[in-house]
Formats: structure tokens, C-alpha cells, sequence
């Protein structure tokens, strides 16, 4: 095999520099002087005998080369980095990194417990949570960025042929009122009565309030003809707006234990109707598994059940 024309410290200050948006920036977070930076990426297109940058261009902006050569480089560090993971498993567990993705409610209020419970009996495996939209998530398990998630929405289609998708528990989604509610004070409402109620609901963007559109959609209740009082962008906000007596909201079990223990919010039940979602675990099937993941999977994910899950 012939020289390869690059070397992967080459590959990773391409990859710095488009994060970064200039060599300068790219440089610093490398350690390294600008000089550095601007020689290893001549020598790099000397090398390959083609311009990676646009030179017309004041930004940093790669040619259709360079783009090409981003994209590649991209994949051959993830696989380093896999590498380099599976030589630290083989002195199993004593060390080693974990990625775990989430979605928004899920990485609020459900993950934060498992992996406590993960660190108490490897506590030096360093643990990493992303928590963003599932679309995101996703895509960080197929880049190979994240080793497992557990998320609430629809992973995109045309990863759902790549992605090992298993479904873990349900999620029950609550109806909650302020204590100070009418409706606080019957046993259950009618689904007639949740026309009749003010809504606080999460921004129309978001992936929850989509799900939870589509479910009341499935229960025959028709989430178009609520009175949407106010949009907010997080689940803390919304719990906040309702113990104040602002209106009402759907959320998951998961968001309220506490508030329903200190009985600070009104969990109604709605007549026949239970609004329930199904959590599911992806994983990325042809990429190295890891021993830490593998261990959170079988030891961590298998404790946990929804409260009130049935």
C-alpha cells in the first residue's frame, strides 16, 4: 500500500478548523500556534495535490475537496476513538468512557438517576449525557458520537433502517392542574372538560409536543381545539406556570414525582382515556459496543420502570 497522503493530526486540525470557524481559533484549541496550523495544512494539500480552502474567502470555507476530505476524516477519527475504546475495555470496566444520549424529558428527569446509580458501582468509568431533541440523538448514535440513548420521539425515517431501536418502558403522560383547580376537586374529567381548560403547552417545534398532539390525536381528542394560553420552551417552566395557577398541561410522570409528593400540582384523570408513550433504547448495531455500555444495559436500564407504570 502506497503512502496515504495525510496524517490524522492533519485530519484532526481540518476538523478543528471548520468547528472552530478560522485556523486561529482552530489553533488555540489545539494548543498549538497559528503558524502550525497554517503549515500542516499546506503540507497537507501539497500532498494531496488539490486546494482544500477557498482562498477567496475571508472565512474559513472549504472547497468541494475539502468538504469531501471533512467528511471522511470525520469518520476515520470516530473509528480511532473506537479503537482506542476497545483497547481500554480489554482491562474491563477499570476506566474507560460511556456517551449516553437522551431526549429532553428523559434526560432530565430519568437519566440523571440511572446513571447515578451506574457511578456508584463503576465510578471510574467517566459518564457523559447529551441530552438534546431525538432527531439529534439520533444522529449522534449513527455518527457513532453517542453509544446508546433512550428517547420519547420518532426516530427520522431514513435512520430507522441503521439504528437497533427496542422498546424499553412506557411513559405515562399526566394532565396536571393547579391544587386550586375546580376540576382538582372531581374525580374524573370528562375528555369534553379539556376543551373547556386554559393550556400551557411547550413551542409547536418541539418533539414531546408533537408526540403528545399525536397520542390525544389516537384517544380522539382533538389537541387543535384547545385554548393554548401561553408557549414555553422548557418542561420546569411549564410545571412552574401551572402550580401558579396559570392553566393546565400535559407532561410526563417522570417530570412530576416530586411535585406530586409534596402535593404542589393536581394529577386529573381523564375519563377512560390513559395517554401513554412508548420509551425506546437505540443503539448503533455495527459499531464496537463497548463494555460500560453494555454494562448500563444490562445492569441500570433493566432496574427502571416508570412510576406509575403498569
Amino acid at each position: 500500500m502506497r503512502d496515504l497522503p495525510f496524517t490524522l493530526d492533519q485530519l484532526r486540525i481540518l476538523k478543528a478548523i471548520i468547528k472552530e470557524g478560522s485556523f486561529k481559533k482552530a489553533a488555540d484549541s489545539l494548543y498549538i500556534s497559528q503558524p502550525a496550523v497554517s503549515l500542516q495544512i499546506q503540507n497537507l494539500e501539497k500532498q494531496l495535490n488539490i486546494p482544500l480552502f477557498e482562498r477567496s474567502s475571508k472565512k474559513a470555507t472549504l472547497t468541494e475537496a475539502g468538504n469531501l476530505l471533512l467528511r471522511y476524516g470525520g469518520r476515520i477519527l470516530a473509528l480511532c476513538e473506537e479503537t482506542c475504546r476497545a483497547l481500554e475495555d480489554i482491562q474491563n470496566l477499570q476506566g474507560g468512557s460511556l456517551v449516553i444520549g437522551a431526549s429532553q424529558t428523559t434526560g432530565t428527569y430519568l437519566m440523571p438517576r440511572l446513571i447515578g446509580l451506574f457511578r456508584q458501582r463503576y465510578p471510574q468509568v467517566n459518564v457523559q449525557l447529551q441530552v438534546h431533541s431525538t432527531r439529534l440523538i439520533s444522529w449522534s448514535v449513527a455518527n457513532g458520537q453517542i453509544d446508546l440513548a433512550v428517547i420519547g420521539g420518532e426516530v427520522p425515517n431514513e435512520l430507522k433502517e441503521i439504528l437497533q431501536i427496542t422498546s424499553y418502558a412506557e411513559d405515562e403522560l399526566a394532565l396536571i392542574l393547579p391544587i386550586s383547580h375546580t376540576f382538582a376537586k372531581v374525580g374524573n374529567i370528562q375528555k369534553e372538560d379539556l376543551y373547556k381548560l386554559r393550556f400551557i403547552a411547550l413551542d409547536t417545534q418541539s418533539t414531546i409536543r408533537k408526540v403528545i398532539d399525536k397520542i390525544l390525536h389516537q384517544n380522539d381528542i382533538d389537541s387543535s381545539r384547545f385554548k393554548i394560553e401561553m408557549e414555553l420552551n422548557s418542561i420546569e417552566a411549564i410545571k412552574n406556570a401551572v402550580q401558579s395557577g396559570l392553566g393546565a398541561a400535559f407532561v410526563s410522570v417522570s417530570a412530576i414525582a416530586k411535585e406530586l409528593e409534596l402535593g404542589i400540582i393536581h394529577w386529573a384523570k381523564i375519563k377512560n382515556v390513559t395517554i401513554k408513550r412508548m420509551l425506546s433504547i437505540i443503539i448503533h448495531p455495527n459499531r464496537y459496543k463497548s463494555k460500560a455500555a453494555e454494562t448500563f444495559s444490562k445492569e441500570i436500564l433493566t432496574l427502571f420502570v416508570t412510576p406509575n407504570h403498569h
